[in-house]
């Protein structure tokens, strides 16, 4: 019988390995190095470490850098763009905004796409859809032939107005298929019909590119797990917060550019909830940066403004998440004006912070948390050694440059780097229309629990969450969620001129679309929820807000002016109120580990490991030093306190205290 759900997080420093057994409802963690010239080859050294059968894999469930660092590193096949005539320069154009409004000098990245290889032919469709000039074919066939000489490896097909109707586009992707087999293609009306050509023709770009690279990656994974013993599909995850197989990847390859990010969102919602919190923002702090999601009323927030790239927006819904560079492998440096900043360079896992002793010898997070004591010299259960004298060398440049201690210089990095997350956090919350002080803050990631608790204190959180496995609780998420999709359409109409029945049979239709992708992937109707949204907005506004649709129009209405009330601070129910679009999501329930409660075996003087000096804001002191796993459940640390594992060190100031629940979470609240 099978019983091991497995679930692994590729990360740029290191992939993360979650096992859990059903029939033992044990759990087994790992870390291994990543290796990003050969992704797949970091997943299956972290299955060899975890010393498992493929044969007794149930589940493979995984996030993956590989399209994130894909379009970052350029690394992308010879792709084209045929478009219609006279819109050849819209990826060039974009919207004209800047990332950084008040540099006149930094210009916005190259399009993914180099102008020789973007094509104009002839055809057109109006805005109602209807098809005033028809596609030639001939044209099109001289076109493939061209490409096939440039040795094309992908295509992205976009039209004007391809969203109101995709005829067009779907002959020339039929006459490509035929002159070019073997070709990736895909076109705007599949991808994302949805107006604004920009936003559209982006989206379909970043499929095209990825298409190839992700069927690779995917058909080379199913290859190496086979000869392990797995013969079933291997789920991915995706920008939504949800998984999709191994088949349905390469078709929606966009939706992975944001894959391994989305996983620490899934598992900060599931550990918050099982503390009993339905607000929870969740910290995910690793070795290169830091990615902030937040929950509010169990539900977490999603987006369709999003990027690896400023200007090449991918319409795709996605957990939002403000990401930063601020990890523990982020770089300390000075500025022009003689300020010190943190980040958001890193010095990655090769050559990685000095303390790491593999050439590295710039001063990071790391090395100030350990000149200050709060890392200790033996990680990962000691197979990994940290050299302090390096980490004092590193931290001594930035001591020389202000004029600092040691001591000082690295308490002035760890500010620093914390001052930076608290303004992400203040982004993602305070900026959003939400109070902090009503959440709680799950820290997780390898770097999460050394500095949750200061955030916490800085931002007024009463709580903070630390995971029973923190440095790996991104691959925990990848077994907590369900197969989903998101389907779109533009539909723009004033909300009091349409009827239930008109958006009755809009939605029947992508029902129909949602129901034979779910069915693609194994999904029974019995495990199948379908749930509407409706795109609204007042009317001359240009954002809008996805509203669960009601069963009466009142009912939606309403909640539309209460959630712009909570969102931007006002509502006007006599402001007449436009419907935008429609958007339905179609969730695959897929059955969930659950995890054991446990009892309280041991005490407290049984975990304590040493006593070691560590820097907090008046000095040196003292400080217990626990090992996580011997901690009974209900045990009460009070601060200061050092928590060390295998993944992960967690850090409990003077005026703090720790209580070990019954699922091992530690929860840290102020004793204010």
């Amino acid at each position: 019988m099978k019983q091991i759900r497995l679930a692994i997080d590729v990360g740029g420093t290191f992939t993360d390995v979650f096992v859990f057994d059903e029939k033992t409802k044990k759990i087994f963690v790992t870390k291994t190095a990543s290796t990003p010239a050969n992704p797949e080859q970091g997943i299956l050294d972290g299955i060899e470490k975890a010393q498992i059968n493929g044969e007794d894999i149930k589940v493979f469930s995984h996030g993956t850098t590989v399209g994130t660092n894909a379009l970052i590193e350029r690394k992308l096949p010879k792709t084209a763009l045929i478009t219609t005539k006279g819109f050849r320069d819209v990826p060039e154009i974009r919207r004209g905004t800047k990332l950084d409004l008040w540099d006149a000098y930094k210009d916005t990245a190259k399009p993914y796409i180099k102008r020789r290889d973007r094509f104009e032919i002839t055809e057109r469709v109006d805005y109602n859809g209807n098809v005033l000039t028809e596609v030639d074919e001939n044209e099109v066939r001289e076109l493939a032939q061209k490409l096939k000489k440039r040795a094309t490896e992908s295509i992205a097909v976009c039209f004007i107005n391809a969203y109101a109707n995709g005829t067009n586009e779907k002959i020339v992707k039929d006459i490509l298929q035929e002159e070019l087999p073997g070709v990736y293609i895909c076109t705007s009306s599949e991808v994302l019909p949805e107006i604004f050509e920009h936003e559209r023709m982006s989206t379909t770009i970043v499929n095209a590119v990825l298409g190839p690279i992700m069927s690779n990656y995917i058909s080379t994974l199913e290859g190496e797990m086979e000869q392990k013993g797995y013969n079933d599909e291997i789920l991915v995850l995706h920008s939504g917060g949800g998984v999709m197989t191994s088949s349905t990847v390469p078709r929606y390859a966009a939706r992975v550019a944001s894959s391994g990010i989305a996983a620490g969102a899934i598992a900060s919602k599931h550990i918050a909830k099982l503390c009993g919190y339905n607000n929870a923002i969740g910290l995910d702090m690793g070795g290169t940066s830091t990615d902030i999601s937040l929950m509010y009323e169990g539900d977490i927030r999603i987006t369709k403004d999003w990027y690896i790239e400023y200007g090449y927006p991918i319409g795709f819904p996605s957990i939002e998440i403000v990401t930063i560079g601020a990890g523990g492998g982020s770089i300390a440096w000075k500025d022009e004006g003689d300020s010190l900043r943190n980040g958001p360079q890193s010095a990655g896992a090769v050559p990685g912070p000095a303390c790491y002793n593999l050439g590295g010898v710039e001063p990071t997070n790391s090395d100030a948390n350990l000149v200050l004591g709060r890392l200790g010299v033996n990680l990962l259960d000691g197979s990994m050694h940290l050299d302090k004298e390096k980490a004092i060398e590193a931290i001594n440049k930035i001591a020389i440059e202000f004029n600092y201690s040691t001591v000082e210089a690295a308490n002035a990095i760890i500010e620093v780097a914390n001052a930076n997350m608290c303004d992400a956090l203040r982004l993602i919350s305070v900026r959003r229309g939400y109070d902090p002080r009503e959440f709680a803050l799950v820290a997780f990631g390898g770097a999460g629990p050394l500095h949750g608790a200061y955030l916490a204190k800085e931002m007024e959180i009463p709580t903070v969450i630390v995971p029973p496995h923190p440095g790996v609780a991104a691959a925990m998420g990848c077994l907590l969620v369900d197969v989903r999709h998101d389907l779109s359409k533009t539909f723009v109409k004033k909300f009091s001129d349409v009827t239930l029945e008109q958006l009755d049979d809009e939605f029947s239709a992508m029902e129909l679309e949602a129901m034979e992708l779910l069915d693609e992937e194994g999904v029974t109707k019995d495990n199948s929820t379908l749930m509407r949204y409706i795109d609204m907005r007042y009317s001359g506004q240009w954002r809008s807000l996805a509203i669960p649709m009601s069963k009466s129009l009142e009912d939606t209405i309403e909640a539309f002016h209460q959630e712009h009330e909570r969102e931007f601070a006002f509502s006007d129910r006599n402001q007449a109120v436009e419907i935008y679009g429609l958007q339905l999501t179609a969730i695959g329930t897929a059955p969930k580990p659950e995890f054991q409660k446990h009892e309280a075996v041991g005490s407290l003087e049984d975990a304590l490991k040493e006593v070691r000096e560590v820097y907090f804001d008046t000095g040196f002191i003292p400080t217990n030093v626990y090992d996580r796993e011997k901690i009974p459940v209900t045990s009460r640390v009070l601060g200061p306190a050092i928590v060390e594992q295998l993944d992960a060190t967690t850090v409990i100031p003077p005026g703090f205290t720790a209580v070990v629940d019954e699922y091992r979470n530690l929860i840290i609240t102020s004793n204010k």
